[in-house]
This record gives C-alpha cells, structure tokens and sequence, in this order.
C-alpha cells in the first residue's frame, strides 16, 4: 500500500511543475482530485514544531510574524536505511544533506516567488525528505492565520491568508490537520473556528494539541484529549514540542521524541491515554488514514482522468497543429494545410459534399434555357433576309445559289450564341469562387493562420480567374469555328428547288420572291438550331476542361511555386497564430502528457491491488 501515497506525491509534483494546481483552470484538475493532508494553525500555535517533530530534523524557517507565506507540500519517504536528505522540486537532482540549508532554500524560494515584500504566494513549495526515521506521508503546511497585519504587508493579508487556507480545506478530498495550543481556550482557536466552518461534523478533522505541557497548574487536556469537550470523528492526539530553550541549545530531535513518549507515559492525567499520544503516533495514524482515503478515490480518480484526457484531446485538436520552427517545417506545414483544402474543394466537386452539383444544373438547364430564349426574328426577318441575300449578289444575280447571303445570315445568328456561351463561363466560375470560400470555411487548420487563410483564397481565385479567362476563349472559339466552316452535308441534304429564284431581268430587290426568301430564312433557322444543338454538347465539355478539371489538377499550383521562393521569415508571416493560443496549445498539451502519465500510474496501482 505503500506505493499508493508514493503515486501522489509524484502525481501532486507533476501537477505543480505544470502550473495544474486548481487556480485559473477552466477544467477540474488532477491535484484538486488527489486527497491531500493541510496543516491548519494560527501564529504561535506550533505548527512548525508539529512538522518538525513528524520529521525529526529542524528544517522550516522561524521568526516573528507570518514566516510560512507559501504552501509548502511536504512529501516524506521512510527509507530502509541511508542517510537522510531533502529534495525540493524546483531543484531536481540535487540533494540536501544539511537541513540548514533547506531551511535557507525555503526562504529564499520564497523570496524568488514574492519579493522580500512579506506578501504572500499560492504557488506551492515541493520539499520531500527521504528518511529512515518517517512514514510516508504528505503534508502541506499553509501559511499561519493571524489577525493582524505587520508592518510592510497590506491590510488584507489577513483575508488573505484565511482565503488560501480555506481553498485547501474545503475541499471534499482534503484531510484537515487543525493544530491549537492547549495553553488558550480551544473556542479561540482559529484552526477549529475554520475548520468547523468546512468540516462542520469533523469527518475529516484531525485534531492536534500542542504545548500541554505548558499549561497552568492545575489544569489539563483530558477532556479534549478523550473528545469529551469537542468530539471530532478521530481522537484527538496531544504533542509535546520542544521548548524555544530547548531548539537553543540545539537538543536532537530523537532525544525529543523521547523525552516526549516519557512525557505522556509518566504524567498521570494522561498515562492512559499515551499509547495514542506523541508525534510519531501522530505521523504513524496520518499515514495509515491517507493511504485509506487515497485507496477509496482511486475509481473516481480513474474516472476523472479518462474524462479530462478526452476533454483536453478534444481541445488540442480544436486549437491545431503547433507551428514548426525551421523553414522547412514550416513550408511543409504551409503545403499540408493547402492540400487539405484542395482535397475539401475537390470533395465538393466530387460529390462528396454538397455544392458540385450546381455545376450540373448550368449545363443541363440554365444553357439550354439561355439558347432557347435566343431570338433570331431579327436576323431571319423577311426584310434582312432579302438585305443580305441581295447584297451577297453583287452587281449581278446568283446563277445557281445565294451561298454568300447564306453565309451572312448563319453568321449573323451564330454570332448570338456568344452570350449564352460566355454566361455558362461565367456562372461555373461564380460556383467555384463559392466553393472555394466554402471549402476555406470548411478547413479548420486555415481558421488559425488569417493571413494564410486570406493568401490562399486569394491565390485560389486568381487561378479561377485565369482558367475562366482561357475557358472564355475555348468556347467562343467553338462558336467561331462553327462560324468559320459550316457543314455541308446540312445543306446537300436539303430538297432541291428546281427555280434557282427570282427573274434576273427584274430590278435587283425583286430577284428574289417572298416564298423563295422565306424558304431561305427557314434553311438557315434549321441550320443554326442543329449548330445549337450541337454546342449544347460541346460547350460544357469546353468549360469542364479548361475550368473544372483544371481547378480539380491546379489550384493552387502557382501559389506552391511561389511558396518555394519563400524564406523562413516569410513563411512565418503566414502563420501568424495568436500567441495566446500557442500558449494554450503548449499549456494543453503539457496537461494532457501529465494526466496521460497519471492514466497510466494508476491503473498499474489499481491492477496490482
């Protein structure tokens, strides 16, 4: 069981190293799950005696007013044998054999934390002693609570100091171990009066009673001691410190411990009462009490954890990817978030979501639409027929055929479909630009870079740009050659007429009779409506190719040719995140590594019970 307290302490160091210690935390943390033991006193209470005697060496600062002004977690692990030494978890791997200077260390870490402006700090202090003369245990001393300021701390250290403590011990895993001198009225005690206030049945309330050997003649502890004047749910236990003469003269600890257990032995108001009196008892029923209570959490520890970890990795991959430091990690970044949005803008073309299949309507309604609705009453009217046919005839009549005059009114009519060609252009590329705001939207990598983001829509646009100016061409060079050569088969095909039309001898806009000129617009109607016909087809093949096949092969191929002319200054401008969410990415991350290793420790410790 010995490990279970073990796992804690390297859980609650893991938890400080990483800033995780339930402040400014929008997630329950770890070390807020974790059950803990706080020391609770007021000034002068012999608090520090306490936890000096639990340990046997003198190691905490002293001095008049608050000395403690951060928590310090202290974390003892019982060796079979060896010499003693501390460790301090801003100071890794280096060991402490002279407990002098960990005292020194304490109040200059102190210092480091809050100035020399006697304030205080809720950052806590990582001290573990590593002795063959402890249990294991760990304790965390909280500042003293006091009624009044000294001189150079502001007025509100007092609430201060009663805030901090009690965001300790409220809390439901905390065990409170409330130290009250047995020389002043216990209804005076400040660590009964906060603790009754957190703890109001003493459930999880450890009282501890210091300096019985100081009180007045007469008098003594009994009552308290056997839980007759204030009941807690555990007895009370009665320590005997050593004496300001006695730390003078630097008696050992041991030899206090001692005269201690001879103290409780030989008085006989508590002879009775002494196999569960003294310090070393003390340490011995805290350690067996948190090994319980950490034993019963693990479940809920478990639970927490697997729920966080889903939480943060939940996080980590809203926030993205973190940012490559070196160019060439960066422009493989660059390269990796535009392929993930091309490969969004070619599902949507694909079918895959939704948006490609506007593409379809424009071909297989709005066109079609487009050159039903084209008009050529003007260009065939009996009065242009007769214009262009006549004038086809130079200074003198056709012998056998018009052919010129039909040729200009085929071109005329033909010259029509242009528009409904360049608007089927157009509306693919106004779909396009739509998906490819639409897949930007879609990508989330994009919506942590804005100014990568804006390049990449840009560039994605102009290539749009250039593949609608190319399609333009392409199809209205499809209406142009079926100007330029028409086909003559259409026309082999039609039923001779065996008058060639009109008398030569009549004036020359009477060559030709209404019925013949009619004839001729009905010719060349049924002509262009089989070249429309035939464009209907044609078209969207031409605008598939040079647009939508070529959006779908070349996007962004000449914003990743000028992406390979960049350096690392450059690319950088491009991922321009916001500092604060590198900062929560790093600090997720740093999370997620510790409650990840904790998964892991804690199930070791659950299978191996």
């Amino acid at each position: 069981m010995e490990n279970l307290i073990q796992l804690v302490n390297r859980l609650q160091r893991a938890c400080t190293a990483l800033g995780d210690h339930g402040e400014e935390s929008a997630l329950p943390t770890l070390w807020d799950a974790l059950p803990s033991i706080a020391v609770v006193g007021g000034q002068s209470s012999g608090k520090s005696s306490v936890l000096e005697s639990i340990v046997g060496k003198d190691f905490l600062p002293r001095g008049s007013g608050i000395v403690t002004r951060r928590p310090l977690v202290l974390q003892l692990h019982r060796l079979d044998e060896g010499r003693e030494y501390g460790e301090f978890g801003h100071l890794p791997r280096k060991k402490f054999t002279d407990f002098a200077a960990v005292r020194k260390e304490i109040s200059d870490e102190t210092d480091r934390e809050t100035g020399r402006s006697k304030q205080i700090s809720t950052v806590p202090i990582y001290l573990s002693i590593y002795s063959p003369n402890v249990v294991n245990l760990t304790l965390i001393d909280l500042p003293g609570l006091t009624k009044v300021a000294i001189d150079g701390q502001s007025e509100s250290i007092v609430m201060d100091i009663e805030n901090m403590v009690r965001s300790y011990i409220e809390k439901p895993n905390c065990i409170i171990l409330a130290v009250s001198p047995a020389n002043q009225d216990l209804a005076t005690s400040d660590a009964i009066k906060i603790s009754r206030e957190v703890d109001p049945k003493g459930e999880r309330t450890f009282g501890v009673l210091t300096k019985i050997d100081l009180m007045d003649k007469g008098t003594d502890a009994v009552e308290i001691l056997e839980g007759k004047s204030y009941k807690l749910q555990f007895p009370w236990i009665g320590v005997v410190n050593r004496s300001q003469a006695d730390i003078n003269k630097n008696v050992d600890m041991i030899a206090a411990r001692r005269r201690e257990r001879e103290y409780f032995a030989q008085t006989p108001e508590y002879k009775h009462l002494a196999h569960r009196m003294g310090s070393e008892h003390l340490g011995k029923v805290l350690s067996k009490h948190l090994e319980a209570v950490i034993k019963s959490r693990i479940p809920g520890l478990q639970s927490l954890i697997n729920k966080t970890i889903i939480e943060l990795e939940s996080e980590l991959s809203r926030l993205g990817k973190p940012i490559a430091t070196d160019a060439g990690g960066k422009l493989y970044m660059i390269m990796e978030i535009c392929r993930t949005f091309d490969g969004i803008f070619k599902e949507h073309l694909d079918g895959v979501r939704s948006g490609g299949d506007k593409i379809y309507n424009v071909f297989d309604n709005q066109l079609p639409a487009a050159l039903k609705r084209l008009q050529f009453d003007k260009q065939l009217a009996m009065e242009n027929v007769r214009k262009l046919i006549t004038e086809a005839d130079g200074y003198q009549p056709h012998l056998i055929a018009p052919e010129k005059g039909y040729r200009h009114l085929i071109e005329t009519a033909l010259i029509t479909i242009k528009g409904p060609a360049e608007a089927a252009v157009d509306a693919v590329h106004g779909i396009l630009k739509d998906l490819v705001h639409k897949s930007i939207s879609e990508t989330v990598e994009l919506k942590q870079y804005p100014s990568l983001r804006v390049e990449v829509s840009n560039a994605a646009i102009e290539s749009l740009d250039r593949m609608k100016d190319e399609s333009r061409k392409a199809t209205i060079q499809l209406v142009e050659m079926e100007c330029s050569y028409l086909t003559v088969d259409f026309f082999r095909k039609l039923p001779q007429d065996i008058e060639k039309g009109g008398n030569p001898t009549h004036s020359i806009f009477d060559r030709y009779n209404d019925s013949y000129l009619r004839r001729v617009g009905s010719t060349v109607l049924s002509y262009v409506n089989m070249v429309c016909g035939s464009l209907r087809n044609s078209l969207p093949k031409s605008i598939v190719y040079c647009q939508v096949r070529e959006a779908k092969r070349s996007l962004l191929d000449h914003f990743f040719t000028e992406l390979g002319k960049k350096e690392g200054r450059q690319l950088g401008t491009l991922l321009d995140e916001d500092p604060a969410i590198m900062q929560r990415r790093l600090s997720i991350a740093k999370r997620l590594e510790l409650y990840r290793s904790a998964q892991a420790e804690i199930d070791t410790v659950a299978w191996s019970k």
